[in-house]
């Protein structure tokens, strides 16, 4: 029996978004079922990479909009 450390659970939250907000979130899903917290997790590791190196992240930006454009 080993000794694991098992993480705890995340805690989920609840926040209020205007429809436009929602609907500018939704327009950022690279896939149908890409969930909220992922499009938002994405959205804040481009902006911490632009930053430091904004090359980096108009590269990721722009590897983004070609699996949109393949997924469509």
């Amino acid at each position: 029996m080993t000794d694991e450390i098992k993480p705890e659970k995340e805690k989920i939250t609840t926040i209020k978004l205007s429809q436009k907000t929602k609907d500018r979130i939704d327009k950022l899903k690279v896939y149908k079922r890409e969930s909220y917290d992922e499009v938002i997790q994405k959205m804040l590791e481009i902006l911490n990479i632009a930053r430091t190196n904004p090359e980096a992240a108009r590269g990721k930006l722009i590897a983004i909009d070609r699996v949109r454009i393949s997924e469509k």
